[in-house]
């Protein structure tokens, strides 16, 4: 490897953005790890790629699990430059007061804690490696500012998630550390697959929505990710043009 070489860790490596955001990665010559739950996706998409994309099978929502995570990047590479925190989850689009607790807390401790859990690792190791500091982005997704019809967990995790991506960006001034946000609207995942079939809309009706080429998400994450660390994109929206979010409710 080569000692200019910068290290990233991309959660939620295993499949959509998270993939595409990795690959992009290690095309522009970045180390890459990816993880997330499930060891065989992740091998899957290190094989597919190549360029030395490392693997690590981890529970985001434990934070023993995070904390060997970080360790294992540490004692391997000796550092960490840039840290994408895009793993997340949802719960069923049903109404609010039909949700039970186990749904609720599984989108919060994925959305919310695993976010913070990596996040204060990222700290730990960035705050003294030399040259000091890195770059932390955030997969914040438009329902950080509005929300659909029956997504109560996402949308209250996501509205957290933009209030610790300013917490984080002012916590980490002090030790060199840029933080910022990525809010993507409707990119071509299998993730998005229900938009083309129609989504419930604020006014009850079902519609249609439009989608973008993940690749457009991936070259975004780039230009944030290649910023020098005196300057910072705190909050970014990539959306379809067409898509129903300017003005929705």
């Amino acid at each position: 490897m080569s000692e200019d070489r910068k290290i990233a860790l991309v959660t939620g490596g295993g499949t959509g953005i998270g993939k595409a955001v990795a690959q992009a990665l290690a095309g522009a010559g970045y180390q890459v790890v990816i993880t997330g739950r499930r060891q065989e996706a992740l091998d899957a998409v290190a094989s597919e790629t190549g360029r030395g994309m490392v693997a690590i099978a981890a529970d985001l929502t434990d934070p023993d699990s995070v904390a060997a995570l970080f360790a294992a990047i540490k004692a391997r590479f000796g550092r960490l430059d840039l840290l994408f925190n895009n793993a997340g989850t949802n719960a069923p689009a049903i109404p609010l007061e039909e949700l039970t607790p186990a749904q609720w807390k599984a989108v919060v401790d994925t959305n919310i804690s695993g976010v913070f859990y990596c996040t204060q690792e990222a700290f730990r190791i960035m705050k003294d490696q030399v040259p000091r500091g890195g770059r932390i982005i955030n997969n914040g997704s438009i329902s950080a500012t509005a929300p659909r019809p029956n997504s109560a967990p996402y949308t209250a995790s996501k509205h957290a998630v933009l209030g610790l991506t300013k917490s984080t960006s002012l916590d980490g001034r002090k030790y060199d550390i840029a933080c910022g946000q990525i809010d993507i609207g409707n990119t071509e995942t299998p993730m998005a697959a229900k938009m083309k079939s129609g989504v419930l809309q604020p006014d009850l009706s079902i519609k249609v929505e439009p989608t973008f080429d993940v690749k457009h998400v991936a070259d975004a994450v780039l230009y944030m990710a290649g910023l020098p660390l005196d300057a910072n994109v705190l909050t970014m929206t990539v959306m379809a043009t067409k898509m129903p979010f300017t003005g929705r409710g």
